[in-house]
């Protein structure tokens, strides 16, 4: 009798089991993608330490950085298989809009223009990346670009559609301001001469004077309002079960941002220190 009160516990429990996961099978099932079973995220990597390129890897692993990590988190809660979509900052918010991909996880900010366009996602922060948004300059210049009479007459960069493009707008509107869609290249305008300065995110400036001593933090920094001090994720308009997926994996994963950030930041080079050739110094 006992034995059989035992395979009957047992019967029962493993049914519980594959109920579970019949349910969570069910509820992924209710999320449409754009390809069914796969998780399509657009991405621009060229801003560490949120998305960014690992020369050493190759394929899907080369793409590495606090928002990579957090797809993959999105896509395995949802048990979807993810692809990351590399393209320009500008492209990644037209894909979206145009429904070729299922989201964009690029380091976005809260703006009026994309609360009205797409479907946002809840807040989520990575480390100091938007806390300060700021400018960046060759070290050579030293201060002469830290104050708004400093800046008069300066070339400014921003990235095309992005919240440094409007910051530049609104609180240096007589500067030139130039747009591009590829930091990297930027960063090589800048050495150039191209640009005076570049606008960009804190973490972002933080990680591109780690892999250049010749480029420094101009000393400027932009008033930043609250509500653009964190990161969202960019979904279709009308994706609400998507978007309520996507706004449960931010809450699931709220512990480990910290985390994944430090470990962003230790890909990308911040913190390195250099000699006076620009080499790392170690030990």
């Amino acid at each position: 009798m006992k034995k059989f009160v035992s395979l009957l516990l047992a019967a029962l429990m493993l049914a519980s089991m594959m109920a579970g996961c019949g349910a969570k099978s069910d509820s992924a099932a209710k999320v449409k993608t754009v390809t069914p079973g796969t998780l399509t995220v657009a991405t621009s990597p060229d801003f560490a330490p949120m998305e960014f390129v690992d020369p050493s890897k190759q394929g899907q692993d080369m793409y590495v950085g606090f928002d990579v990590t957090l797809a993959k988190h999105v896509a395995q809660s949802m048990g979807l298989q993810l692809v990351i979509m590399p393209m320009s900052f500008d492209a990644c918010q037209t894909a979206v809009y145009a429904g070729t991909v299922d989201m964009s996880i690029s380091g976005f900010s809260w703006t009026e223009d994309r609360a009205q366009n797409y479907n946002i996602s809840d807040y989520y922060h990575a480390g100091d990346n938007e806390d300060e948004q700021v400018l960046i300059t060759l070290a050579s210049n030293g201060d002469k670009y830290a104050t708004l009479d400093g800046l008069k007459g300066a070339k400014i960069g921003a990235q095309n559609a992005s919240l440094q493009q409007s910051l530049v707008n609104e609180q240096l509107p007589d500067n030139d301001l130039t747009l591009f869609t590829d930091l990297g290249t930027a960063v090589l305008q800048l050495k150039n001469g191209d640009f005076d300065c570049i606008a960009v995110a804190k973490g972002n400036g933080d990680a591109i004077i780690a892999n250049n001593p010749e480029i420094a933090m101009a000393g400027f920094n932009f008033v930043v309002d609250e509500k653009y001090t964190g990161n969202v994720v960019l979904l279709q308009k009308g994706a609400d079960e998507l978007t309520a997926a996507v706004n449960a994996a931010l809450a699931s994963s709220k512990d480990q941002w910290e985390v994944w950030y430090n470990e962003a930041k230790s890909i990308s080079g911040i913190d390195q220190s250099y000699d006076d050739q620009g080499n790392v110094i170690t030990g």
